[in-house]
């Protein structure tokens, strides 16, 4: 008999036990009976993402209210970082309620919440998490992504190209830079001979979304890219206008 996996069903009492073990390590006080079964309770019938929002905000609930000592506790329980480009999704699923606590409350704590982004994205991703902080704080925002862009963490990297993109997947339009696209530009610069295949397709599919919201401005950067001869960048090009071309 065949077996039914269900990305949902892994965000309930299980996931809220594994946080709350490793949260009372380093928080011996942490009510950690009170936080699994309030999270068992409210579960039920909720979607995958609401189950994602409702883990994040019962940590919110009975963590400590100071932010920064509260986001340290989270920081310690991640674990080593993810050495491949794969297993995002499957071996780090359950890091992501504590992406989306960062990206709910950590708005007034720039420096502490962009560390703790770079903290997460090493296994999980910190590309939802950003775009609030992008928002908010546009410029400290993109000095951050050209430092992480040039981080030896190809993770980072990624995080640099995936986290500024105007029409990320499954989260709301990033359209703050859509009319002035060149400071995006500028970080993807950075990126444009990255020989890692995980930050290579996120360029790729970066400039795919400028082709759908400001094609003029992206245009003349593909087409200097296009006379690139390195290796890299003529695959991230042809990736990018595999299904939209450049006039």
């Amino acid at each position: 008999m065949g077996t039914t996996y269900s990305i949902t069903d892994k965000f309930g009492k299980a996931l809220a036990q594994r946080l709350a073990d490793s949260i009372t390590v380093v928080l011996p006080g942490f009510p950690a009976t009170k936080f699994v079964k309030d999270v068992a309770l409210s579960v039920p019938d909720r979607s995958y993402t609401q189950r994602v929002e409702l883990i994040a905000d019962k940590l919110h609930q009975y963590l400590p209210q100071n932010y920064p000592e509260a986001v340290a506790a989270l920081l310690q329980v991640l674990g080593p970082p993810n050495p491949h480009e794969t297993g995002m999704f499957t071996q780090y699923y359950w890091i992501m309620p504590i992406g989306k606590f960062v990206e709910k409350y950590g708005l007034e704590h720039f420096a502490v919440s962009m560390d703790a982004i770079g903290e997460i994205t090493k296994r999980n991703t910190g590309e939802y998490a950003v775009r609030p902080y992008i928002r908010k704080y546009p410029e400290k925002s993109l000095k951050r992504m050209a430092k992480w862009a040039r981080s030896k963490d190809f993770h980072l990297r990624r995080l640099a190209s995936e986290g500024l993109r105007p029409k990320l997947p499954w989260a709301p339009k990033l359209d703050i830079f859509q009319n002035n696209p060149q400071p995006v530009f500028d970080v993807l610069h950075l990126l444009k001979e990255d020989d890692i295949k995980f930050v290579k397709r996120s360029v790729a599919n970066h400039l795919t979304d400028w082709l759908k919201v400001n094609k003029p401005a992206v245009s003349a950067l593909i087409k200097s890219w296009a006379q690139s001869t390195n290796p890299h960048t003529r695959w991230i090009v042809q990736h990018a206008t595999r299904k939209i071309k450049v006039d």
